[in-house]
């Protein structure tokens, strides 16, 4: 049985050690999903060769008619769909087409980084050690958890969380959620890069607007040569001088 202190490897190591492409692709796969080391690269592709090799068996006991491999075949259909790594309705066949990012995909870590709960993948690690995240009203402080598809809309701040703070600094801006195509495809925008995009919009259309400074010279009309420009005024009209006032008085003001 052994020492419960010390449980045994549920993980199998690489039969060897000093592979380039394989070391190459092993640090691309963690630097890319914000994972610890590759220890955690190895238990994905441990429990993705169990499914495999169960699919592969069971396809061997189908051809024969076998009763107990079809009830296995649908347990294990039924715990894939469940854990979000095959749709439902799929064949055996299906199984042994699944890659090592499908399953990484499910990790606790990665989905609170595509819910855009936080800014990386190595943050949302932070974030879920550090006990802010929880899974259906209870904490979960495992980033290698993987998420159920019954778990991904209840995936939030811990209630007792300082993160449930909207003017927290760590917490993410507000984003906009766009969908391409059928919905399969979405694309998280923040809201700050686009105030930035249509700011820098706004700059070069005002940079394009601006009239380009008037050389001397250019910008006043040339006059025809040999003809003057008519101006046409209107008639002034005079006020009447203390002479004329004096010429239209009345005889009456003579005589006084």
């Amino acid at each position: 049985m052994g020492n419960p202190k010390f449980p045994r490897r549920k993980y199998d190591t690489p039969k060897h050690p000093w592979k380039g492409d394989r070391i190459k692709l092993e640090k691309d796969i963690v630097n890319k999903f914000g994972l610890k080391n590759k220890r955690e690269v190895w238990k994905a592709q441990s429990l993705l060769r169990k499914f495999r090799q169960q699919a592969r068996l069971l396809n061997a006991r189908l051809r024969m008619a076998d009763v107990q491999a079809e009830k296995e075949k649908n347990q294990l259909m039924a715990r894939l769909t469940n854990m979000g790594l095959l749709k439902t309705d799929s064949s055996l066949n299906e199984v042994l087409v699944l890659e090592l990012e499908t399953i990484l995909n499910r990790r606790l870590q990665t989905q609170v980084y595509l819910k855009g709960l936080a800014h990386t993948a190595k943050q949302a690690r932070q974030f879920i050690v550090h006990g802010h995240i929880s899974v259906s009203d209870r904490k979960v402080t495992i980033p290698g958890y993987l998420v159920k598809n019954s778990e991904e809309e209840s995936i939030v701040y811990n209630p007792y969380s300082s993160l449930t703070n909207e003017l927290h600094p760590m917490r993410p801006k507000p984003t906009v959620e766009m969908s391409v195509g059928d919905g399969q495809v979405s694309k998280l925008i923040s809201l700050q890069t686009t105030t930035s995009v249509d700011s820098e919009t706004k700059s070069e259309s005002g940079a394009v607007s601006e009239d380009p400074p008037v050389q001397k010279g250019e910008g006043k009309e040339e006059k025809p040569k040999g003809s003057e420009a008519v101006v046409e005024s209107e008639p002034e009209t005079t006020k009447p001088s203390d002479a004329t006032e004096a010429a239209e008085a009345t005889p009456n003001d003579k005589e006084e």
